[in-house]
């Protein structure tokens, strides 16, 4: 299992940074890579985000040394999406199949998670996120059809979207983790625009469906002093509390937004008008 510590930024000093610095700090890279585990653990809130795809043999989740922990989940909670082929998550014994575009919400003081596929020539894509957990809630799996909808934008604006909220907490009891997914509609590329930062939360964008040879360009940095990021299939990137978050696509495709901090309100953001972003 291999992980990546990537440490907190402050605001003043991001604005001094160049592409390569704000790639090294912000912007994660190969986290699917077939038959392994990898994560990256943030110091915005501890988040962790990860990638887990088996191929023959099952992948059990194990502890990194900054847990300081005896498994992984000692004291956190974790959310998988399935963004691959049929697979199965255990839990402590327990089976959980997850289909393309599934999730599942495992609470904290689960001892073992076992990652595996049921086909090896189509494994599945584990997208995993972690953050830390006060409190023990049960496991539960989110279909596409129990999430919540919401469908924002228009085509005239480029960004009609629909965003399915699956581990949230008017879908599934966690502590601080939430997690979904927001589909872009053909001939709109831009997502969260109007943008918004919310400094009671961090934030992990993960894109993915992403044609080959095309793009997604994220927007970051302060409403006052914006920078890009260009991302292409299966990159993720961290964004501060202090941040934008948006994006723009040379096609349409698929985000996973996840999330941890003050509060689980989905709502709960500062809105900044697209004129106001320089």
């Amino acid at each position: 299992m291999q992980y990546q510590v990537r440490y907190a930024t402050n605001p003043t000093d991001f604005r001094s940074y160049d592409t390569a610095r704000i790639q090294q700090d912000f912007l994660v890279r190969g986290l699917l890579k077939e038959g392994e585990i990898k994560v990256v653990y943030s110091h915005y809130d501890r988040y962790i985000a990860g990638g887990a795809v088996p191929v023959g043999q099952p992948l059990r989740l194990e502890p990194i040394d900054p847990l300081k922990a005896d498994y992984f989940l000692e004291r956190r909670e974790l959310g998988v999406i399935n963004v691959g082929g049929h697979g199965t998550v255990t839990v402590d014994g327990t089976v959980y199949e997850l289909d393309y575009k599934e999730a599942l919400y495992v609470g904290r003081g689960n001892k073992e998670v076992v990652f595996a596929s049921r086909n090896a020539s189509s494994p599945a894509r584990f997208y995993l996120n972690s953050a830390p957990a006060h409190a023990a809630y049960p496991c539960q799996k989110v279909t596409e059809k129990e999430a919540e909808l919401v469908e924002l934008g228009s085509l005239e604006t480029a960004n009609h979207r629909l965003i399915r909220k699956l581990i949230v907490n008017s879908v599934v009891q966690t502590c601080q983790l939430q997690m979904g997914m927001t589909e872009l509609k053909n001939g709109s590329v831009w997502n969260t625009m109007p943008p918004h930062t919310h400094d009671r939360r961090m934030e992990v964008y993960f894109y993915f469906e992403v044609p080959k040879e095309q793009a997604v360009c994220h927007f970051m940095g302060t409403p006052d002093e914006t920078r890009h990021l260009w991302l292409h299939n299966e990159d993720a990137v961290i964004s501060p509390p202090w941040s934008i978050h948006a994006g723009a696509g040379t096609s349409n495709y698929i985000f996973i937004w996840g999330m941890a901090g003050e509060n689980l309100d989905y709502g709960d953001m500062d809105k900044v008008g697209p004129t106001d972003l320089v």
